[in-house]
């Protein structure tokens, strides 16, 4: 069986990764990767192309690295103080979850966040103060400091 060989040009699980020279048969080259942009022949000038744009990728990379860890360092020393109506025993009528936090974040100025960082295990249901971790990138964690207190 013949084979033909490409340069991917984006992420594909079953393939590999950008910039990947791999072999395909030649029909799935012709009908799907190449059309839809997903991979190139494998030319010489290709892979010099492909190879400048990986270095520029890498450069991009480096430099959100290093935004995502300043913002790491900066909300290492944020502290929240959350006002919650409080019944007995400082139960929390309701909760504070990971949007309520998210939500004073934002008033706080840290903008660019999702709901989806906060590694709240449970929401929030009584009076205290709490270490909340906040996933910044896929491998770099900081952690907030959420004080919840009676609403008077």
């Amino acid at each position: 069986m013949k084979s033909m060989e490409v340069i991917l040009c984006e992420h594909i699980p079953s393939l590999g990764m950008v910039g990947d020279v791999v072999k395909v048969a030649p029909g799935y080259a012709r009908n799907y990767l190449i059309p839809k942009g997903l991979a190139l022949p494998a030319t010489s000038k290709n892979v010099k192309e492909i190879e400048h744009r990986k270095m520029l990728l890498a450069k991009k990379r480096e430099e959100l690295r290093k935004q995502m860890l300043s913002l790491a360092e900066q909300l290492n020393t944020v502290t929240l103080t959350l006002k919650r109506k409080v019944a007995e025993e400082g139960k929390l009528y309701g909760s504070v979850s990971a949007t309520d936090i998210l939500s004073a974040l934002e008033e706080a100025g840290y903008k660019g966040l999702h709901k989806k960082n906060i590694l709240l295990e449970q929401p929030i249901k009584a009076v205290g103060e709490y270490n909340v971790p906040i996933k910044v990138e896929s491998d770099i964690t900081s952690t907030i400091k959420v004080i919840v207190e009676a609403e008077e």
